[in-house]
């Protein structure tokens, strides 16, 4: 290549050449710090924004866990409240069978025999199954039950009597099933004679 043009002009151009290469490096690197500067502003947008949400989950998870702490903690009162409320119904229900099966023999009719005794749901009463020769007997049962001078029972109400020929016992073909409410100031119930 030949070179025509004088040596200051040669120059001149040779050096503008270079300041533009020049600045377009420095552009590109001013570009490149600014791409650079942009990543880490919006990475640390990004994390921050990361890190108070993580934080939010973790606080929401500790007032969960601390919310099913406080249920499952109420549920075991709950239990242990129930557990003690039958404790305290048990006992307050405890029946001495020993004397009330010998009031309730006492009072008993000829011709009748006490066949079953279960507590009842019913608040303070029992029932009561007999058997007895005829209906009158099976009738006079209840009658004598709920007399107020056995202080057995306030009341005795009869369920159901049934008669029948076909009887698997011959000597009582009658069945009678009751249910009675315990009398207030009688002897048997746990909690009167402990009183007493």
């Amino acid at each position: 290549m030949i070179n025509l043009l004088p040596t200051d002009v040669y120059q001149s151009i040779t050096f503008a050449r270079r300041n533009t290469r020049l600045v377009d490096w420095i552009l590109a690197v001013l570009g490149g710090i600014a791409i650079i500067i942009i990543i880490v502003i919006s990475g640390y947008f990004v994390i921050n924004r990361s890190a108070r949400d993580y934080q939010k989950q973790a606080d929401s998870s500790e007032q969960q866990l601390k919310i099913e702490k406080l249920d499952e903690t109420q549920a075991r009162v709950k239990d242990i409240s129930a557990s003690l409320n039958l404790v305290v119904s048990v006992l307050s229900k405890e029946i001495l069978f020993s004397k009330l099966l010998q009031q309730i023999g006492s009072v008993m009719p000829p011709g009748s025999s006490l066949a079953g005794l279960s507590i009842s749901k019913v608040q303070g009463g029992l029932d009561l199954s007999a058997v007895a020769k005829n209906y009158q007997t099976a009738t006079q049962v209840q009658l004598n039950l709920q007399d107020p001078n056995n202080k057995i029972f306030t009341k005795a109400d009869i369920v159901s009597v049934s008669c029948s020929s076909t009887s698997s016992d011959v000597n009582y073909p009658c069945q009678i099933n009751l249910r009675a409410v315990f009398a207030k100031d009688n002897t048997f119930l746990f909690i009167n004679s402990a009183g007493s």
